[in-house]
Formats: C-alpha cells, sequence, structure tokens
C-alpha cells in the first residue's frame, strides 16, 4: 500500500483543485462569496499558522494585519492604482510593522506576549476608527474597485473568486517552499526548544523577527484581497475578534500542520452556513461543535489524524518486530 501512498495523494490534491475551479461555476453570488471569503481567510489563518504553529509564536493580531492589508487597498485602489501595487505595499507594510512587533518576543513569551499583540491589535482599531482623514472612520471606505487582470474584467462574482483562489494557490506554494526550506527548519526548532536551537547555532532572534514578519505580510495578503471582496471597508471587521477568529482557524485546523489553516477556515467560514437551517440556534451548536473537539483533540482535526497514523505505523513497526523475533527463535 505504500508504493500507492504518494500517487493516490497526488490524485487526491488534484481531484480537489479541479472541484474548486469547476463546482463554483454553477454557485450563486453569496455562495461565490462565501468561497471567496474561505480563500482569503485560509490566507490570512497560513500567515498565523506560520507564526504560532511552525514558530511557536503567540499573536492576537493578525486581524490588525489584514485591516492593514485592505486599508492600504482601498486607499490605492480608490486613488486610481493598480491592485497588484496595493498588495505589494500591504506586503512590505504588514513585514515592516510585524519585524517591528517581533521585537517584544525577544524578551516576553506565551501568555505576555499575547497580551503584547493584543494591545497592539486594539491600537490598530483605534486608528482605523479614529483617523477620519485617512481611513474614512466610522464611515469607512466605499465603491472599492475591483482589478483587471490581463485585461480581463473581475467585477462580477466569479472571476474574483478565480483572483482569490489564484491567490491562495500562490500562497499556499510559497509556504510549502518555506516551511520544507531551513528557515522552516529553523522555525520549528525555535518552536521545540529555543535555547537548543541556539546552542546549535540557529540565529533565534532573527528568526523570531522573520516569523512575525513572514506571518504579518500574509495577513496584509488576505487584507488587500478582502477590500475588493467586499468593495467597503471599515472599522469593524478587523476588531479583536477577527484575530480571535484566525487564532480559532489555526487551532482548530491544527496548529503546525499545513492543511491545518484550509481545514480551520472552512469549518469556520463554511460550517455556520451548513448550520443556518438550525435557525437561531446555529452559532450555539457551531461554538458547542467546536468546544467538543478542542476537548476531544486539543491538536484540532489533523492532530486526530496524526495520532491515527503514528498509532498505525506503531502496529505496524510492532508487527515487523515480532515476525522478526519469531523467526530468529526458529533459527536458534
Amino acid at each position: 500500500m505504500s508504493g500507492f501512498a504518494k500517487p493516490l495523494k497526488i490524485a487526491l490534491g488534484l481531484a480537489v483543485i479541479a472541484a474548486l475551479i469547476i463546482v463554483p461555476m454553477n454557485f450563486n453570488r453569496y455562495g461565490l462569496f462565501i468561497l471567496s471569503q474561505w480563500a482569503v481567510m485560509s490566507i490570512a489563518a497560513m500567515g498565523l499558522n506560520l507564526t504560532l504553529g511552525y514558530a511557536g509564536q503567540v499573536s492576537l493580531a493578525q486581524g490588525a494585519f489584514v485591516g492593514i492589508g485592505a486599508y492600504a487597498a482601498a486607499i490605492m485602489t480608490t486613488h486610481g492604482w493598480p491592485l497588484p501595487a496595493a498588495i505589494l505595499v500591504a506586503i512590505a507594510l504588514s513585514f515592516a510593522i510585524g519585524w517591528v512587533l517581533g521585537y517584544p518576543a525577544l524578551r516576553v513569551q506565551h501568555h505576555y506576549l499575547a497580551f503584547v499583540t493584543l494591545a497592539f491589535s486594539t491600537l490598530a482599531f483605534l486608528v482605523f476608527r479614529n483617523e477620519s482623514w485617512l481611513t474614512g472612520g466610522i464611515y469607512g471606505i466605499s465603491n472599492i474597485p475591483r482589478p483587471h487582470i490581463l485585461g480581463l474584467a473581475t467585477n462580477k462574482p466569479l472571476p474574483f473568486y478565480y483572483v482569490c483562489l489564484g491567490s491562495l494557490a500562490i500562497a499556499s506554494l510559497a509556504v510549502w517552499w518555506l516551511i520544507r526550506s531551513p528557515w522552516g527548519r529553523a522555525f520549528m526548532a525555535l518552536r521545540e526548544n529555543p535555547l537548543r536551537a541556539q546552542s546549535l547555532g540557529v540565529d533565534t532572534r532573527r528568526y523570531t523577527l522573520m516569523a512575525f514578519a513572514i506571518g504579518s505580510a500574509l495577513g496584509g495578503v488576505a487584507g488587500a484581497l478582502y477590500a475588493p471582496l467586499t468593495q467597503y471597508i471599515d472599522p469593524v471587521p478587523f476588531n479583536l475578534s477577527l484575530s480571535l477568529d484566525l487564532l480559532m482557524m489555526v487551532i482548530v485546523g491544527g496548529a503546525g500542520f499545513y492543511f491545518g489553516p484550509f481545514l480551520g477556515a472552512m469549518i469556520a467560514v463554511l460550517l455556520p452556513e451548513w448550520l443556518r437551517f438550525t435557525e437561531g440556534y446555529y452559532l450555539m451548536l457551531y461554538a458547542v461543535a467546536v468546544m467538543l473537539l478542542l476537548i476531544w483533540s486539543p491538536t484540532g482535526i489533523l492532530g486526530i489524524l496524526d495520532r491515527y497514523l503514528a498509532e498505525r505505523r506503531t502496529k505496524a513497526a510492532s508487527a515487523l518486530r515480532a515476525v522478526a523475533k519469531s523467526r530468529l527463535e526458529t533459527v536458534q
């Protein structure tokens, strides 16, 4: 069976990609909006997973970086700049601010670091709300245009869904490369034991800052896509609840697992929609389902799968040892 494992994974991956491209062609406007929102939130959750799941740095500021990217895109595109230029500015701005925010992580850890990032998230929300000359304040920014890609308009829901899906694909490939590079291994060493990583020559200071900066930059990308998706932004979506939602996506999907953010975003975005038939009870059922999952498996959904596969490998190894031992006894 092991010889078929890799082709089976490739076939499954291609089937999922094909489904994401073909199936939404029959969706209505609202269904395409929900799927586009899933793609955007998956990018933001990937950034937080890089910071929290791989580098072990607690952050409650990812929602603020989504807001920074959204306002950067909204301000630039409403003044005639193309969306790709706005995305580059959002990446640069979020990367720089994330790098600076990483400095407290060099001195404090765990819940102390969470409070620092929480304070930054609150500060960003106050700037979004009060600096009316830049952000429009409580009135927000409206009429945010959608881009033209290679001369093709994306004003309609389906073309812009493909823009979000393509951006998710690019971000996914970049993160895939990163976590398999020496940087990714350094992030995981930083998460497991910073002192040991430092004794082995890992520059923990630089990699801590990089974990915050790169994760924040992905949040900026998500925000730069969120603004034209909704075509109107105000400060409300970027308060602390968005950071907590993104944190829940990472934890529920499985922190430190590559596919964790995809699965966590799917549950956070799609599960409430699937439960709407319960009318007023759907949020209660959603909350109960998440709590039961985390009680049963604190490592998330992919943690359950990982434990199952680990048990199978252990049983297979035990069976091989038993066979080898019986053969040795027979020979003797």
